[in-house]
């Protein structure tokens, strides 16, 4: 089934209540589309017309055989991030391609996969980062090796277009937001959190604007093209970088202890000072909305309440 012959596409979304699930899900229902949301506990779907909740781990093949059935297409956003590497690379590289070959089986049109910048190699010497940069080695850390891994096995999933969007930090307000909410209460209750080279880049997009790239990948209105740099390759699976402005760890260190009441604590060791390049994206038709000045008062507001 062509997602782009239905006026009214169905899209799988997993982890539909979770920071980005659910802004997906609103972002698709804007679109009109019908949505499938997968959680995994009963009454945590959003609470939106048009959004119809489906109950199980879609790692499961019988969860997944039935929640793509008859979908246009799929948004996966689901990884456990903090787990260990054992459980990382169990639902994220092993259940992420059974949900996405089960898509194939189905005819589902597109799979798009929530990645992160952070399988490319960001070492002190690497400079800007494209989707053809380096991505990180064995020793790069549980979530971008298994982010890294998830990837690949995805690209050997056949039947179908994959896209892997490929979102840095991600700034908007959530109480499961690592950047608006987790990182500043660390930083609130552990002086050695808040120790950071303030020349070190802080590449990032803003929730809404990654949502409303998800949903456009998904819903068609990116067309596929056989060029990656205009397009989703049809049949293929294309890697796509989305990011904000350039700023540096300065701004947002700044923003959040200054909203606490606490103080940075400056190093000046090697870091990484290049930026998360999303030429792609932008050539594809995205157009981010939300400018770092926003996305900053927003952090800010939101820690002083």
């Amino acid at each position: 089934m062509s997602q782009t012959s239905t006026s009214t596409p169905t899209v799988v979304v997993t982890g539909a209540n979770g920071l980005v699930g659910a802004a997906t899900c609103a972002a698709l229902v804007e679109r009109g589309a019908h949505v499938r949301a997968v959680v995994r506990r009963a009454g945590t779907a959003p609470g939106l017309p048009g959004v119809e909740e489906h109950v199980g781990d879609f790692h499961d093949p019988d969860v997944a055989a039935s929640v793509v059935a008859g979908a246009d297409a799929v948004v996966s956003t689901v990884h456990p991030m903090g787990s260990d590497r054992e459980t990382q690379h169990r639902i994220g590289v092993e259940g992420t391609p059974l949900l996405a070959r089960a898509a194939a089986d189905a005819g589902v049109d597109r799979f798009v996969h929530v990645s992160t910048a952070a399988v490319y190699d960001r070492s002190p010497e690497t400079g800007d980062v494209d989707e053809s940069a380096a991505l990180v080695g064995e020793d790069g850390g549980d979530y971008p090796v298994t982010k890294r891994d998830a990837d690949a096995a995805l690209g050997r999933v056949e039947g179908l277009t994959r896209v892997l969007v490929r979102p840095p930090a991600i700034l908007g307000p959530g109480e499961s937001s690592v950047w608006n909410t987790l990182r500043p209460a660390a930083m609130r209750d552990d002086p050695d959190k808040r120790r950071a080279n303030p020349d070190q880049s802080f590449a990032w997009v803003h929730l809404d604007d990654l949502a409303a790239l998800l949903a456009d990948v998904a819903t068609g209105r990116f067309a596929a093209s056989d060029d990656p740099g205009q397009g989703p390759v049809a049949g293929g699976c294309t890697p796509v970088n989305v990011a904000g402005e350039p700023a540096r760890l300065r701004d947002y260190h700044e923003t959040v202890t200054a909203a606490l009441g606490v103080a940075p604590q400056w190093h000046d060791e090697p870091v990484w000072a290049g930026g998360v390049r999303a030429d792609r994206a932008r050539a594809w038709g995205w157009t981010p909305r939300v400018d770092l000045a926003s996305a900053l008062d927003e952090l800010r507001r939101g820690l002083q309440q």
